[in-house]
């Protein structure tokens, strides 16, 4: 009896020592699993920030490449030697003198300025300019006594639209350009006082000489 138990004790044992063995092989595996998923996650973090700084470079350079790739000027705009163009004429009313797309020489006046004075030097076909109207004009604007310019809408390339007749300009062109027909290329002799006064801030002071164009009104 005492052999046959001490048989069974050491079977026990065995048969112990193997379920122990085998929970440490299955902890031991679960361990590798876990790790290796840990590894496979880190694996594809890491993928995926290459990824994004990849894409966060391609871009960042994009846009210095676009900035230095775009003209200052359309092709229109330089001639063939890479020189500037000249601006392109400006939009003329129908029927209206070819010569409006040009720029006048104004030259200086002569004698003294007392009144506003209004010289048609072309006649419009168009609608006579209201007040209270926008109007759009192209001008050339010189000192009077020196015929020196001091202004100009076609060294700027692009004429000016502003209100007539409600304050929003000097009074010589709020007065003189009321009741002009649109086409019409008027010569504006202003005096002083209804222009800049003795020029204060940095304007223009003195008698001023304007020629304006007149383009549109509405």
């Amino acid at each position: 009896m005492s052999d046959q138990a001490g048989g069974q004790e050491s079977k026990a044992r065995r048969r112990l020592a193997e379920q122990l063995a085998e929970q440490k092989a299955a902890e031991a595996k679960r361990r590798r699993q876990a790790w290796a998923g840990a590894f496979a996650a880190v694996a594809v973090v890491g993928v995926l920030i290459t990824v994004f700084v990849i894409i966060g470079q391609r871009g960042g350079d994009d846009a210095p490449e676009q900035a230095a790739g775009t003209p200052s000027a359309s092709p229109s705009d330089v001639t063939s030697d890479g020189a500037q163009a000249p601006p392109p004429p400006p939009q003329l009313p129908e029927g209206a003198d070819p010569a409006l797309g040009s720029k006048p020489t104004v030259a200086a006046g002569e004698g003294e300025l007392t009144k506003l004075t209004v010289t048609p030097l072309i006649e419009g076909t168009g609608p006579k300019v209201k007040k209270g109207q926008s109007i759009t004009t192209n001008y050339v604007g010189v000192f009077y006594d020196s015929g020196e310019e001091f202004d100009s809408s076609w060294e700027r390339g692009q004429p000016a639209t502003f209100p007539i007749g409600v304050g929003q300009v000097i009074p010589g062109w709020d007065n003189g350009l009321v009741g002009v027909t649109v086409g019409s290329r008027v010569q504006l002799d202003i005096p002083a006082d209804q222009a800049y006064g003795d020029g204060e801030g940095g304007r223009p002071g003195g008698p001023l000489r304007f020629v304006v164009d007149i383009l549109a009104a509405e």
